[in-house]
């Protein structure tokens, strides 16, 4: 009987441990989740009102001067790029996003990953350890896989830059992003977007009036001029969006993640008070009953 209390003593010191540092982990990720939450609240009205302006523009511009980000061509090479974190304990956080980029390669891009067409560009170790075992003949880039290391406007344009330059080069013609939505501490949303070429507005088929109505854009410089300069800018301001978007559903996950262990390690340790307290009070039981009995047995 000795021996199972120290064993439930035990595994009552060992969850008491893990509750310290699950809760310390959470008030951490608490910490950094307000710092990403202000830095994607504050990006994500500019960038989308951006993104929506660069839409609009390139869908009026049909026949006129465009560009050749915006430009859709039949799709023969694919990249996508897979962001997730860098490290775990952020329940299925990652899994999610990993689980919405497969979907997209296995469905989409198959043709492209059968011939050796698909690029996936990894942003997050995990990320990169799942490709590469689940797509182990696809062309996986790591260069970026630590990129969360410096989350600057001009580190993570780097990404965007490099995939614009193929974009234009013909090396690719169809580029996705597959990243986690930032809701809330509680909710994170995984989500697969065109990043290239720029996709248009859609009107609804319903939508006459919308259909009629064409954006009456003062250009100054000349259309070209102004596409060359915007349209990289808006590019890398979205991609920047989605990154930082990513950040803070990390943070979230994490924070959310750490609080269900806490509880969990709560529930657990009243389980083991419990069960040592029936340990130990069999225990007492079993003494008193031995000493009676040896008691009686020398009275007898």
């Amino acid at each position: 009987m000795s021996g199972k209390l120290k064993e439930v003593r035990e595994r009552i010191s060992s969850v008491k441990s893990t509750m310290q540092i699950t809760s310390a982990m959470k008030m951490v990720s608490a910490a950094k989740l307000r710092r990403a939450q202000q830095a994607i609240t504050e990006m994500r009205p500019y960038s989308d009102r951006l993104a929506k302006m660069l839409s609009n523009i390139l869908s009026n511009l049909e026949g006129e001067a465009n560009t050749s980000l915006g430009t859709a061509r039949p799709v023969e090479k694919a990249a996508i790029v897979v962001i997730t974190s860098t490290r775990g304990l952020c329940g299925a956080f990652n899994s999610n996003i990993i689980k919405a980029a497969a979907n997209k390669i296995e469905g989409d891009y198959k043709r492209h990953y059968d011939a050796g067409n698909l690029t996936i560009y990894c942003i997050g170790k995990k990320a990169f350890d799942a490709m590469k075992r689940r797509f182990p003949t696809a062309n996986i880039v790591d260069k970026y896989v630590n990129l969360f290391t410096d989350l600057s406007f001009d580190n993570v344009s780097e990404v965007s830059k490099q995939l614009m330059r193929e974009f234009e080069g013909n090396l690719v013609d169809e580029v996705h992003v597959c990243y986690s939505r930032f809701k809330n501490a509680a909710v994170q949303l995984p989500n697969c977007v065109q990043f290239l070429p720029v996709p248009k507005m859609e009107v609804e088929e319903s939508d006459e009036k919308a259909k009629k109505i064409n954006a009456d854009y003062v250009f100054e410089p000349s259309k070209e001029e102004l596409l060359e300069r915007l349209v990289p800018t808006i590019l890398q301001t979205t991609f920047h969006k989605y990154v930082l978007d990513n950040h803070a559903s990390e943070h979230g996950a994490r924070m959310t993640a750490m609080d269900k262990a806490t509880e969990n390690g709560g529930e657990l340790l009243r389980d083991l008070k419990i069960s040592y307290n029936k340990a130990r009070q069999e225990s007492i039981t079993k003494e008193i009953l031995e000493i009676v009995g040896g008691a009686a047995a020398l009275e007898a």
